[in-house]
């Protein structure tokens, strides 16, 4: 049997990716905590299960949120800023989350740390309509190393 470390040294050297490739976008520590809930090692049913399904939920809420964004829904992009950045702590995804709390405080009308600000509510939807997009680009490239983690 070999250990984690080595089994991820494994996939490296088969194309796909270990946990010391995940960079600095995946906080290792945090996606450990996942990988440590599979029962097989080379599968990976139970951790890639709970990745993919984050993938599905962000691909639905980023749709959510430029519906909102279309609406100037400040209140759901916050809402859904909030519900994804929990989601994506979970992982370890660390800009993807760091994005999404900008987003959340934003559509509550603060500034980037969550103080209050006096911001229009026109400043604080161009502001979310930028941080959505770095968020997107965030989240692509988290996806993609996952996917190569995966092998998928």
């Amino acid at each position: 049997m070999t250990s984690r470390s080595e089994s991820a040294e494994d996939r490296s050297e088969t194309g796909s990716v270990g946990l010391s490739d995940l960079g600095d976008s995946i906080d290792i520590a945090t996606f450990e905590q996942i990988l440590e809930m599979d029962d097989d090692e080379d599968e990976r049913d139970f951790s890639k299960g709970i990745v993919f399904g984050f993938f599905d939920q962000a691909e639905q809420t980023f749709q959510r949120m430029d519906k909102a964004l279309t609406k100037h829904d400040l209140d759901e992009l916050s809402s859904l800023g909030h519900f994804l950045k929990g989601s994506s702590a979970t992982l370890g995804l660390t800009k993807v989350k760091d994005s999404c709390e900008k987003i959340q405080h934003y559509g509550a009308r603060k500034d980037e740390h969550g103080n209050a600000t006096d911001k229009s509510d026109s400043q604080c939807l161009e502001l979310i309509m930028s941080t959505v997009g770095d968020v997107k680009k965030e989240y692509k490239e988290a996806e993609k190393v996952l996917r190569r983690f995966y092998q998928d």
